[in-house]
């Protein structure tokens, strides 16, 4: 995929990745409900001699990858966005719109290619379009609609639970992984916007927050790319975590950092235009134990606790008294099985951290573009 320039972007690998996974599923379902009424009609003995299983076959997978790429690539994300940035009512009244659009035109493509062959039509045969017309009118077409609609609004359910829980951690409620506290060994990135305070009293609250809105929202994609969990915002911080495997695998804690960088930086005129002031911030890196378990009794959610947070959030601190934008400490940075040739480490020596009897040895990284990672 990274040799491929247009999908060098995360929120694109974003798109095609949750895309790919929604069509893909989609066509076998619809296979499932082609093959379970297949086999109904069969054991009821109802199936006609005219019923033609090869067009029907090749009619379902034509709705299926239809609806896949059409629900998959286009509709899906469009109802998602309205979800995020509309009114509930009107976001729901658009989408019921958008779908039924798409449930006539998948029809129009799967059915007319069937009655075209069965009955040896053209394209443009008014007999074909007059077939068309009436079956838009049968229980059969609506049933269809219906089913497709739970389908639809299912799929958005668990899209919006996999958005408010972050990538893998709704599987992990299912499962229960944490309903008995554990201890693993994580990695925590503390990401905190620079000048927060002068930056809201210029341009005043109401602004500042859609601010925040915008930098969470265009960083996001290089966290879920990169296989992090957003674990909480606090104010203008970011809170993320990775599974020590996942995090160390290709790098994916410093590839999140500079894939944010470049995000924001591709952006910067967007900021400029909207609110004077383009989003710098620092990010503090460590990996140690913490204890995990799910906590709340209204408001359930998976919860870390250990000095791994507490010395994560006092190593993004010091980012400004060492002038730097990333520090890593050097339990991180001796865990990590390889750095690329592109990414450039310097030790910043040993420092006394708030809180901590023993002195850590903190890192910073950068990105030499002239190397090939």
């Amino acid at each position: 995929m990274e040799n491929f320039p247009f999908f060098n972007h995360p929120r694109r690998r974003q798109f095609l990745k949750r895309g790919t996974f929604i069509f893909i599923s989609w066509v076998v379902i619809a296979n499932l409900f082609f093959f379970y009424e297949y086999l109904l009609l069969r054991n009821n003995n109802v199936l006609t001699s005219g019923y033609d299983f090869h067009s029907m076959f090749v009619a379902n997978n034509l709705m299926g990858i239809a609806a896949g790429l059409l629900g998959g690539f286009y509709t899906i994300n469009l109802m998602e966005k309205w979800l995020r940035n509309s009114p509930y009512g009107k976001a729901l009244f658009n989408i019921f719109i958008a779908y039924t659009i798409a449930a006539f035109l998948i029809t129009l493509i799967s059915v007319g290619y069937l009655r075209a062959t069965e009955l040896d039509l053209g394209v443009f045969d008014p007999q074909l379009w007059h077939e068309l017309y009436v079956f838009y009118g049968t229980l059969y077409f609506w049933r269809n609609y219906m089913l497709w609609l739970v389908v639809v609004i299912t799929t958005l359910i668990i899209l919006m639970v996999n958005d408010k829980y972050g990538p893998g951690v709704f599987v992990d409620f299912l499962l229960g992984k944490y309903f008995q506290p554990k201890k693993e060994r994580r990695i925590f990135m503390f990401i905190d916007i620079r000048s927060a305070t002068t930056i809201a009293e210029k341009i005043g609250e109401e602004r500042y927050f859609h601010f925040l809105k915008d930098f969470f929202n265009d960083i996001t994609p290089a966290i879920i790319f990169t296989r992090g969990e957003i674990y909480q915002y606090v104010g203008d911080e970011v809170v993320v975590s990775w599974k020590e495997k996942k995090g160390l695998y290709k790098t994916n804690v410093l590839r999140c950092f500079f894939e944010m960088k470049k995000i924001i930086q591709q952006r910067g005129h967007y900021y400029l235009s909207q609110y004077y002031a383009v989003p710098d911030f620092k990010v503090g890196i460590h990996l140690g134990n913490v204890m995990t378990g799910e906590v709340g009794v209204i408001k359930r959610e998976i919860a870390f606790s250990g000095d791994t947070l507490n010395t994560a959030a006092r190593i993004q601190a010091q980012c400004n008294d060492c002038d730097v934008d990333i520090l890593a400490s050097s339990d991180y940075k001796n865990a990590m099985p390889y750095i690329p040739k592109n990414i450039q480490t310097k030790s910043l020596g040993e420092y006394e951290l708030k809180g901590k009897s023993e002195n850590i040895e903190l890192f910073t990284f950068s990105l030499d573009e002239n190397q090939s990672s």
